[in-house]
């Protein structure tokens, strides 16, 4: 899956290296596991799930690299003579990374030129094709959002005349040039892999989620500085208002996405306590003894797994029962080893030294240097805010405390305490940001720390955002608020006001 590298900042080159490099480490486990003669045949059914982003030339031909790429492995490292057996096949979900919260219908012209990248190379082209809606950096879509996308797709397919030819862009001198420059980066970087020993040991190493984070933070950068032009966000800012988001008449409406409604987890929970005291626990339990049994034996888990589900063991039971007998894998968050990024302009760079001199005062008054907590609580697996926020935290001399994704609100009050830090960051994307702030609030003031001041970060719609500050939380940060070092002043303003008032 590659899809989840270019969200997180990743460089064609990194995407192309980063998802051949999984691929090869997969099928090298498989190869050893299964007999010579059926090898070719897995090899076939290796499929991969890419991003596509708005720079929609060097989209498509990374999408044609990524097809000769691995045609060239599949022949030269396995040994498989079908053609066939050698296609790329990949579904796509184009970038959500580049939706902006500001004048936010813009991103349906960003997601249809996402969707040209995957589809105008037929030699290159998406087997399946996933479009998120124009409103994700505001809130959940509607059903009505999520059938706009749909129908893109079916104009394209139905209405154009895009699948009537072959391919538009073989014999052009410049897409050949662009895809042998893009597939002599990433092979030189999986000779760098590889030499370390493999994808899993440029995971486990840090290195390439270093690269990731560092790459990430180049792009935010170079927003930031006015160099990457992002239209709504750091150019062509002005705007009327928009009726996809509320009514032009008196500024009512739903703003434009779906609001989740309170009562839907408690009705799920009371769906699983009714779906759990219907089956046969006898023959759940022993599903599950089944699965444990085969993991431990080292044994294929799928059978088990698929008897689990016909037993009705959840899926919270299958996970806990992998966790288990596997345990639960960290993998290095990138943060601390990531460089530092120089600001692009000189404006920035004044700017960062600011923040930095008042983060030094306000280190020296408090007695130690100022520390601060990033979390990701619940499930949210959208780290690389979270990131960006820590690593330009340390680089203004803040002390930063990040443990990655998926903590729960205990472990982050528990961190919050053991370290005794300043403030608390925390970030949130999947909508839960009410449930959860709360119960960090909560916990955190259980332990004492009712006077370390919250902020929050994600995707926040406005009436939600006031009722967290009416909650007590410092301050809500969206996609909107690009200026990261902006934001590091506020924090430096916010644990000041928090400990004067403590004198």
């Amino acid at each position: 899956c590659s899809y989840h590298l270019q969200e997180a900042g990743a460089t064609p080159v990194q995407e192309l290296a980063y998802a051949l490099a999984t691929a090869v480490a997969v099928l090298d486990r498989v190869r050893d596991a299964v007999p010579a003669a059926d090898f070719p045949a897995a090899v076939g059914r290796i499929s991969f799930f890419v991003n596509a982003g708005l720079r929609f030339v060097t989209e498509i031909c990374k999408m044609r690299a990524f097809t000769e790429l691995w045609d060239e492995i599949c022949a030269a490292r396995y040994g498989v003579g079908d053609p066939k057996l050698r296609r790329f096949r990949y579904g796509v979900q184009v970038n959500s990374l580049g939706l902006t919260e500001q004048q936010p219908e813009n991103n349906v012209y960003r997601i249809l030129l996402e969707a040209l990248a995957v589809t105008l190379s037929k030699g290159a082209r998406a087997r399946a094709v996933q479009l998120p809606a124009w409103n994700e950096a505001l809130g959940l879509p509607r059903p009505w959002d999520q059938q706009w996308s749909l129908r893109l797709q079916q104009i394209l397919a139905y209405e154009t005349d895009l699948l009537e030819y072959g391919d538009i862009f073989d014999g052009s001198a410049e897409i050949a040039a662009k895809v042998a420059e893009l597939k002599r980066e990433a092979t030189a970087e999986l000779a760098r892999i590889e030499a370390m020993g493999g994808a899993v040991a440029a995971v486990e190493s840090g290195y390439m989620k270093q690269r990731l984070v560092a790459s990430n933070a180049r792009r935010v950068a170079a927003i930031e500085a006015g160099e990457q032009v992002v239209v709504g966000v750091n150019r062509w800012t002005e705007s009327a208002p928009s009726p996809l988001t509320e009514n032009p008449e008196d500024g009512s409406g739903d703003g434009g996405f779906l609001a989740v409604d309170p009562a839907a987890e408690q009705a799920q929970i009371e769906n699983l306590a009714e779906w759990r005291a219907a089956r046969d626990e006898a023959a759940a339990q022993a599903a599950i003894a089944d699965l444990e049994r085969a993991m431990r034996d080292g044994g294929n888990v799928m059978e088990p797994s698929i008897a689990c589900a016909h037993a009705g063991v959840t899926t919270g039971e299958w996970g806990g029962a992998l966790r288990g007998v596997f345990g639960l894998y960290r993998a290095p968050t990138g943060v601390g080893a990531a460089p530092a990024v120089r600001p692009a302009s000189e404006d920035g760079i004044a700017a960062l030294e600011a923040v930095r001199g008042r983060v030094e005062a306000l280190s020296r008054r408090l007695g130690r240097r100022l520390k601060m907590l990033v979390g990701k609580p619940g499930l949210d697996g959208h780290s690389n805010g979270a990131e960006q926020i820590a690593v330009k935290a340390r680089d203004c001399g803040i002390e930063v405390v990040y443990e990655g994704i998926r903590l729960t609100p205990a472990q982050i009050a528990n961190a919050a305490s053991q370290e005794d830090v300043h403030i608390v960051g925390l970030s949130i994307l999947s909508g839960s940001h009410a449930a959860l702030v709360g119960d960090v609030v909560a916990r955190l003031a259980d332990q004492g720390l009712g006077d370390v001041p919250v902020v929050v970060g994600g995707i926040v719609p406005p009436a939600d955002a006031e009722a967290l500050k009416a909650a007590g939380v410092a301050a809500v940060y969206t996609p909107k608020d690009f200026d990261l070092t902006a934001i590091m002043g506020e924090i430096v303003d916010i644990v000041e006001r928090g400990t004067r008032e403590a004198a």
